[in-house]
């Protein structure tokens, strides 16, 4: 029996339905949409959800939680202000799976969109807010950050992860039932468990295991018709779909089942820094890594394979694997562990205001373009933004390129990330920035991949595309953005979406449609 699976069944009287209603009234106020969404009320609560006044499960603009829920888990400050009539209309933060699956039954009914949110680290937003000026559709935002139970099976190598869990929670969890097992993922202890393994997630030891998604053994999904369905009853196409092809498109991942690596107890983290002056055309300016062994094994292999970065023993720390999450997060070097479970509101990686991009490299990039990269990144008069170069081969070489639906395998030398990071308010500093960031991209176009240009699709991109927020979304307009995430896996995913989500209930700027032909 999955052990996070629960239930709480209380029906609300109907005095408590009637004063939310009245509270619902005044928020969805335009006459084409009102009825529905009254309607969307006394289904949410006739379906034996907790729901009062006073409850911490609904949340309206004229909610005095509203604001604070909303913005809790925003990672990216561009999408702080954004303007009311892109909001949700309002937040339900559920407890339990039954929640999530009368939710969604009753949005589906009414007519109502959903959107969800995990950690809220989407970078264009599309996790709780609309971005499409186009759309006028209100949409209710289910923010699974109550759900993050972290259940862990040593003897099987294995846990169960509720999908609003943070990463830093999952690592404790697994820290505090083992000293040698670990998770393949991401550094940033934020980032929520759901959307990361939903798009693919990479972190580490990417190079030894994989991403997170090639390290998943079961989930539950609740689809659009409010089923719970694991993977036996979802179908393999379907859990193929969810591994990597992209979240809020075939239902709502309310748990994953990971399998969990062993590592030995003692690993070697590396930081090497380099300035301009000593030639970063030969090196990356900041050359980070985890050896799984020791550090004098590392020594000898790196003056074998990268002799220009020149590591010594005093750019190397022999840590545990939790001390290594710590490490690479930026926490200082008395941090434990617990610190994690606190990691939503006290970690040190917090970005501000976020543009991102990404491509994939398949021959080492020429001095000539490393040397126009640098002078790029000093263009800007201030913020910190920067590149991320994340190595592939390893393992990432061995995986088939549609094993699941991240194809960027074999033949890939590594990816580039772009950021561009700014805190200054004002439309004119953001059209800057973002000028900025696709200048550049611009520039690395001749030397990445193509035919077509590869990205990855958790550093969300909308200059690639977007679809039209309506219930019919083209498949061949989508075909844009979507083979340059998923390359030829693209069609497989849409057949995976047409039966499981025929509707296109759950859907966004850059979900993936039905299959049409």
């Amino acid at each position: 029996m999955n052990p996070l699976r629960s239930f709480l069944l209380l029906r609300p009287t109907l005095p408590l339905l009637l004063l939310l209603l009245l509270i619902f009234s005044s928020t969805w106020s335009t006459s084409s949409t009102a009825g529905d969404h009254n309607n969307f009320l006394l289904c949410l609560g006739s379906r034996n959800t907790t729901v009062s006044p006073n409850s911490d499960l609904i949340h309206t603009p004229n909610s005095a939680s509203y604001s604070s829920v909303f913005q809790f888990s925003i990672r990216n400050t561009r999408f702080n202000d954004t303007a009311a009539s892109t909001r949700p209309t309002a937040i339900i933060t559920p407890k339990t799976i039954s929640q999530v699956q009368s939710a969604v039954v009753c949005a589906r009914t009414h007519d109502v969109q959903v959107r969800v949110r995990s950690g809220g680290h989407d970078f264009e937003g599309m996790s709780y807010v609309s971005t499409s000026p186009s759309s006028t559709q209100p949409f209710l935002l289910i923010d699974l950050i109550n759900l993050r139970n972290v259940a862990v099976d040593v003897p099987s190598k294995s846990a169960w992860v509720q999908a609003g869990a943070v990463l830093g929670e999952v690592y404790h969890g697994i820290a505090s039932a083992s000293g040698t097992l670990a998770f393949p993922a991401g550094i940033c202890p934020t980032v929520g468990v759901g959307g990361h393994v939903s798009g693919g997630g990479y972190g580490m030891l990417i190079r030894k295991h994989g991403i997170a998604a090639d390290n998943v053994l079961d989930a539950q999904l609740v689809d659009a018709r409010g089923r719970v369905l694991d993977r036996a009853a979802m179908g393999e196409d379907v859990f193929w779909a969810i591994r990597g092809g992209g979240g809020n498109t075939y239902g709502i991942v309310v748990s994953w089942k990971i399998n969990l690596v062993t590592v030995p107890a003692r690993l070697t983290a590396f930081t090497a820094v380099r300035t301009s002056e000593e030639n970063v055309t030969r090196v990356f300016d900041r050359f980070q890594g985890l050896y799984v062994g020791e550090t004098e094994t590392l020594l000898g292999v790196m003056k074998q394979s990268f002799p220009g970065l020149e590591l010594t023993g005093q750019d190397c720390r022999e840590m545990s694997w939790i001390q290594s999450i710590l490490y690479f997060a930026g926490y200082p070097n008395n941090a434990t562990y617990d610190e994690l479970l606190d990691s939503r509101s006290s970690a040190p990686v917090q970005f501000d205001k976020v543009k991102a991009k990404s491509d994939y490299v398949e021959a080492p990039l020429p001095v000539k373009v490393l040397q126009g990269i640098w002078k790029r990144l000093y263009e800007l008069e201030s913020g910190p933004s920067f590149l991320q170069i994340i190595p592939h081969g390893g393992m990432m070489s061995r995986i088939s390129d549609s094993s699941i639906p991240y194809p960027h395998r074999a033949g890939n030398v590594y990816k580039i990330q772009y950021y561009a990071v700014w805190s200054r308010e004002g439309k004119e500093v953001e059209k800057r920035y973002l000028d900025w960031i696709r200048r550049l991209y611009e520039f690395t176009t001749p030397y990445v991949s193509k035919n077509p240009r590869g990205a990855y699709v958790n550093s969300r991109d909308l200059d690639l595309g977007r679809n039209n927020l309506g219930k019919i979304t083209s498949y061949r307009q989508a075909r844009i953005w979507g083979e340059k995430y998923y390359k030829h896996n693209f069609e497989r995913l849409a057949r995976a979406k047409a039966a499981i989500d025929p509707s296109n209930f759950f859907r966004n700027e850059q979900s993936v449609p039905p299959f049409t032909g």
